[in-house]
């Protein structure tokens, strides 16, 4: 399987994610999914003011989020599939963790690993697809349930260390 990331980074912040890290988290998630087929997925990273009109213009809310996503058909092509697009702000990653680069680093991953998710069916309109989202996001980042639904509130520990379980970006 290959995997091809387009990533475009259209925020003033820099340096909040590493595309070898992103291409293991397609992996593990392709993996864990059955997916076997060579991937395409585009990432726009950009800051509040682009996903607040994004948030407007296609879920009729205006506000910024975190994260969209946006599927496309499940079609196959000469053994590639196109996932779909991602859209993460990192003026919100940074307003959740201001300062703190690493957990900055790792809510980019986990907003990755989320949207990832949404692009291959996963959503979490019930209690029961919640659970099931966690679930998979914490196996694939390899954290606990509660960081893999932190809603923007920063794990219980000093800033600038982490453990191996929340590492997610090194």
């Amino acid at each position: 399987m290959k995997i091809t990331l387009r990533i475009s980074n259209q925020s003033r912040r820099k340096y909040l994610y590493r595309r070898d890290v992103l291409k293991r988290i397609v992996e593990r998630i392709c993996r864990r999914e059955h997916v076997s087929d060579s991937v395409e997925v585009s990432v726009l990273f950009c800051d509040d003011a682009c996903i607040r009109q994004l948030n407007k213009t296609y879920r009729g809310i205006d506000r910024p989020t975190d994260v969209m996503a946006f599927p496309q058909e499940p079609v196959s092509l000469d053994g590639w599939r196109i996932l779909g697009d991602l859209v993460i702000s990192l003026e919100t990653v940074e307003r959740r963790y201001p300062g703190d680069v690493v957990n900055m680093r790792n809510e980019v991953c986990l907003l990755f690993c989320h949207g990832m998710l949404h692009l291959l069916g996963y959503d979490h309109r019930t209690r029961h697809e919640k659970e099931t989202m966690m679930r998979a996001q914490a196996e694939v980042l390899g954290i606990s349930l509660d960081a893999a639904w932190r809603q923007g509130k920063a794990p219980k520990r000093k800033p600038g260390t982490r453990s191996k379980k929340e590492g997610v970006a090194s």
